[in-house]
């Protein structure tokens, strides 16, 4: 009788770990997000490259979108790794671009922390998925993660959880052990770099100009590129933090949004410019 239990208790495993690796497959390979249903979580470094600024002023300009007025989403600034070098203060751009709809984890990561959990909480109950668009590093969402799990330990609503992350370097500044855990426990996407052309993922890092004014008529997000541009242009380079030459040259560099373009749905467009072609709020 106990060797009878013991194949019936196998064969149970068996088919549970079936159905999760189905479930996980299925779940990467297959699920869109559901604008209204989803939540979206984009996170910036903001160390210490100004490229975050950009791709703040560049996520702006998709929530003026028709197709995203209910878009549930939620800003974090300051979800950077152990890379060295001055923070990038953005508060001012998130506060003009998000309102009140951000977190500041520089300031208090705690705060931040226990806020995207309650938020994707909410989410997840509801069976919505919720996605990182991780515009630096891991460590951020390893922390709210692990705070969810000691909400939930159900798979298959960890199974809706999900990471999109690209650039080698960005893995390489997360703590080890945070990237081990988000890569084995939720939904982890690795795309290609935002920084380049044609790899399958959006370019939207230009060294030469891009006509972004021709493409944006919207009063509101036009402070936001200017305010975008000269807090890029002010602290670029300055007191030991990276210079990007993208933005040295006067062009543009926004290649943390390509997360948010794999997410969404719009990984095909080309580069800076095919994202005002598309999403420009020019008549």
């Amino acid at each position: 009788m106990q060797a009878k239990v013991s194949s019936i208790q196998r064969l149970s495993i068996l088919l549970l770990v079936s159905s999760l690796l189905t479930l996980s497959h299925q779940t990467k390979a297959q699920v869109k997000f559901e604008v209204g249903r989803d939540l979206l979580i984009a996170n910036y470094d903001c160390k210490t490259d100004v490229d975050d600024l950009h791709s703040v002023a560049a996520f702006a300009t998709l929530l003026k979108m028709p197709q995203f007025k209910k878009l549930k989403y939620h800003a974090v600034a300051g979800t950077y790794g152990t890379q060295e070098g001055l923070y990038v203060p953005p508060n001012d751009l998130f506060q003009l671009a998000f309102d009140k709809n951000w977190s500041d984890a520089h300031a208090n990561f705690r705060q931040a922390v226990y806020k995207v959990r309650d938020l994707a909480l909410k989410t997840l109950k509801k069976k919505g998925h919720v996605w990182f668009a991780e515009g630096g590093q891991s460590d951020f969402s390893a922390s709210v993660v692990e705070h969810i799990q000691k909400e939930i330990t159900d798979f298959e609503i960890l199974a809706r959880i999900h990471v999109v992350q690209h650039s080698d370097w960005n893995e390489e500044v997360t703590t080890p052990e945070n990237l081990k855990y988000v890569k084995n426990n939720i939904q982890y996407h690795k795309i290609p770099d935002g920084n380049a052309v044609g790899n399958g993922t959006p370019g939207f890092r230009s060294e030469e100009a891009v006509n972004w004014q021709s493409s944006v008529n919207d009063e509101e997000l036009i402070e936001i590129w200017n305010l975008a541009i000269e807090l890029g242009s002010q602290y670029n380079g300055k007191e030991g933090r990276y210079n990007n030459e993208a933005v040295a040259k006067g062009g543009l560099d926004f290649s943390d949004t390509c997360e948010i373009m794999f997410i969404l749905g719009y990984s095909d467009l080309k580069d800076a410019s095919a994202f005002f072609e598309k999403f420009g709020t020019a008549p």
